[in-house]
């Protein structure tokens, strides 16, 4: 069973965006160990299972998954099987060693078709094999049960790692005009933010909620955890560029997803509420325009 005096926290995919702020923000809360790939791959469920069962973490933290969500498209069975099955052979590992485990999710379990934000509670209706593989990683977790967070979160961002912020910052110095899609509405969500929440979230499981059952049978679940308000993606690029001298700006030229087919269909409102995370932890996910700024004077 796991220590609390010096608790283990097993952390996946730790050169990720999440991944590496993780390594950041859960210092000090006990020992962390973050395996490479290579250690801890996501498709070898036994290597999982032996690391798990050798380590036996009080706390595992999973942001690692399958996430090139066009060649998902095709890539199928690889997309399933870390993303939709080993979160569940984590979720049993971990009830083996009785761990917590918090595992991170997307918007694109929904299909974006509701008039307004998305709750935890809302009908899921993914509308491409990533949305897919994720959702069934959610289900498949939640049929194990146990000591759990699934955290779906947007729009996910940061100063490394391939993302919207870091790729419209270089096409910035190639281009005066960009072709954004407008018809797509979230929340940017700074990878910093995740991990910070989460964070916060941890030292309260390990400090006062570890050994009660009641507790955790109450509030395991899925939460919504994104930064407050919305923009879209072409909104989003003409904050990023705000940030930039009035001259070195590129133009933004507003278009429709139909104008840009990629072989993932994306929903248009990915939009999430995170209201449950605030009445249950009494945490607000900061605005996005604010978190970007902060963000941008990192880089």
């Amino acid at each position: 069973m796991a220590d609390l005096h010096e608790p283990i926290i097993l952390v996946t995919g730790s050169t990720g965006q999440v991944g590496f702020e993780l390594l950041r923000s859960l210092q000090g809360l006990g020992r962390i160990v973050a395996p490479d790939r290579q250690a801890f791959d996501l498709a070898n469920f036994d290597q999982m299972r032996s690391v798990v069962r050798e380590l036996k973490p009080a706390l595992i933290v999973n942001p690692a998954a399958y996430t090139a969500v066009d060649q998902a498209e095709t890539d199928v069975d690889a997309a399933m099987r870390m993303n939709g099955e080993a979160p569940g052979v984590l979720a049993e590992e971990a009830r083996r060693v009785g761990a917590a485990l918090i595992h991170f999710s997307t918007d694109y379990v929904f299909d974006g078709a509701k008039d307004g934000a998305y709750v935890e509670d809302d009908p899921t209706g993914p509308l491409n094999v990533y949305g897919k593989s994720k959702l069934a990683g959610e289900q498949a977790i939640e049929q194990v049960g146990g000591k759990y967070f699934v955290f779906r979160t947007s729009w996910v961002y940061g100063t490394r790692g391939r993302n919207f912020l870091r790729t419209m910052l270089r096409l910035a110095a190639e281009r005066s005009e960009m072709s954004i899609v407008a018809d797509q509405v979230g929340a940017p969500t700074w990878s910093a933010t995740i991990a910070a929440l989460t964070a916060e979230i941890a030292t309260r499981v390990l400090i006062d909620h570890f050994e009660d059952a009641d507790w955790w049978r109450q509030h395991s679940g899925v939460y919504h955890l994104s930064a407050s308000g919305f923009t879209s993606w072409a909104g989003f690029a003409e904050a990023i560029f705000a940030s930039m001298d009035a001259g070195a700006r590129p133009n933004v030229k507003a278009i429709s997803s139909d104008e840009y087919p990629a072989p993932a269909k994306r929903p248009r409102n990915s939009r999430l509420s995170s209201a449950k995370l605030t009445s249950v932890f009494s945490l607000r996910p900061p605005d996005w325009h604010d978190a970007l700024k902060l963000c941008l004077s990192h880089l």
